[in-house]
């Protein structure tokens, strides 16, 4: 389909992947839906891995960076006795351990998986190593030199333990691979593990209760053709930015911000860092804060 074909929708869908698909494979099937004319998501999750999975419509693209910021909450089954080279069930064997921890084992290293941690990402992920992705490495036999990295466990806790397998909730920073997560837990246990199920409820505050499956995402499509802009499932476009300072300006601001210049601002204004500014309700500019100045560093056209 052409550019000037395309439906000029803004916002965001919170879409609840099911296991088994890629996030590129249903970034695609909403994209063939809507003919939006940008589209783009905030954090891939592998294809074994179910839940949110926010997917930015148009305007709404250029607020991605911040949702990836955001902090995310996941749901996982570790499977104990094995490690896999994919670090979850799809892959192929690599270890076994006839051991297999007791719930006291398991608490008990806890801790120290959480707060800031050095974490090494999997051999198959999309780390880019010498100018090559990760995963097309070890697709090829080679192993990637992958350096660690510090990321941030805010919580993470049992939830249910059986003889074989265990199901944890973690609450962590963007950058944490819960692969890694299992992996370092067997290994330091003793007894080799691997992911068997991974769901993710939250991506900042986009929750379940938002979210939206492919099937019905494609039946309201068809009832609601060719007005997709009316969709209910469409979030706005700030709904991105809600852990993010608002300003509200006036329409002479709201005209100088669309043409890249910078407002000033009171001298006594002391904070700083990011902000968005809106007028008459509608998202204007994303801007820094600095002493005696805004100044827009992406400008939206909605």
């Amino acid at each position: 389909m052409s550019k000037k074909n395309r439906n000029p929708i803004n916002g965001w869908i919170i879409l609840d992947k099911p296991s088994g698909i890629t996030s590129a494979h249903a970034v695609a099937k909403v994209k063939r839906l809507l003919h939006p004319e940008k589209i783009g998501h905030a954090g891939t999750l592998d294809p074994l891995a179910s839940g949110i999975l926010p997917l930015a419509l148009g305007e709404a693209t250029k607020t991605v960076p911040y949702m990836m910021d955001a902090e995310k909450i996941y749901d996982f089954t570790v499977t104990w006795g094995q490690s896999r080279d994919t670090d979850d069930s799809q892959g192929a064997v690599i270890n076994t351990s006839e051991k297999l921890p007791e719930i006291g084992e398991i608490s008990a290293i806890l801790d120290g998986f959480r707060g800031k941690i050095q974490q090494i990402p999997p051999q198959y992920s999309a780390i880019k190593v010498d100018g090559q992705r990760s995963y097309d490495v070890a697709r090829s036999g080679g192993v990637a030199d992958i350096k660690s990295r510090e990321v941030t466990v805010y919580s993470l806790e049992i939830l249910t333990h059986e003889t074989e397998k265990t199901t944890f909730r973690c609450r962590c920073s963007k950058g944490t691979y819960i692969r890694s997560l299992a992996r370092d837990m067997g290994e330091l246990i003793g007894c080799f593990g691997y992911i068997s199920m991974l769901y993710r409820s939250h991506v900042g505050n986009f929750t379940p209760k938002s979210a939206i499956s492919l099937e019905l995402l494609e039946e309201m499509v068809h009832k609601s053709a060719p007005s997709f802009e009316s969709l209910e499932c469409i979030r706005p476009v700030e709904s991105a930015l809600d852990d993010i300072l608002a300003r509200d300006i006036n329409s002479d601001q709201a005209m100088l911000l669309k043409r890249g210049h910078s407002l000033p601002l009171p001298l006594t204004e002391e904070k700083t860092g990011i902000c968005y500014a809106r007028f008459d309700g509608k998202l204007i500019a994303m801007c820094e804060l600095s002493p005696g100045l805004m100044k827009p560093v992406r400008v939206f056209n909605l």
